[in-house]
């Protein structure tokens, strides 16, 4: 079908840099693309687990002249697997993130998940992967 793929998502956050932070020292991502849009006050920062051109990106956008959203009930959250998803719950609290449900089999079913919160209270799932 028209060899459609998903590039990436995006969100918006009140402090770029702890934003950067997070996706980068706790979930390892790469910020492979960063650009300042002076004329519209905003900047685009593109972040993942490989290159750009193929891989999916979180678009973290930044206006300049805001610093507060609410967030709204219709987002649900990221996710992203994990093969230590306890390992991982670990790190996030050592860097001083936020694990707002420990890892555990989802209701219903047998997939070991968790949730954190990045520091803009976007709520990311981590799923352990099995081999």
């Amino acid at each position: 079908m028209n060899n459609l793929n998903i590039i990436h998502t995006m969100i918006r956050v009140k402090d770029l840099e702890e934003s950067i932070s997070f996706y980068k020292g706790i979930l390892g991502m790469n910020l492979n693309k960063k650009t300042d849009y002076k004329e519209g006050k905003f900047t685009l920062a593109f972040l993942g687990y490989g290159d750009i051109a193929t891989h999916p990106q979180i678009e973290l956008t930044y206006n300049w002249d805001k610093n507060n959203y609410e967030m709204g009930d219709a987002f649900g959250h990221i996710a992203i697997s994990t093969s230590d998803i306890v390992a991982l719950c670990q790190r996030v609290k050592e860097q001083g993130g936020k694990v707002v449900r420990e890892p555990a089999a989802m209701k219903f079913g047998k997939t070991i998940i968790a949730f954190i919160e990045d520091p803009n209270s976007y709520k990311i799932e981590l799923i352990e992967k099995t081999t």
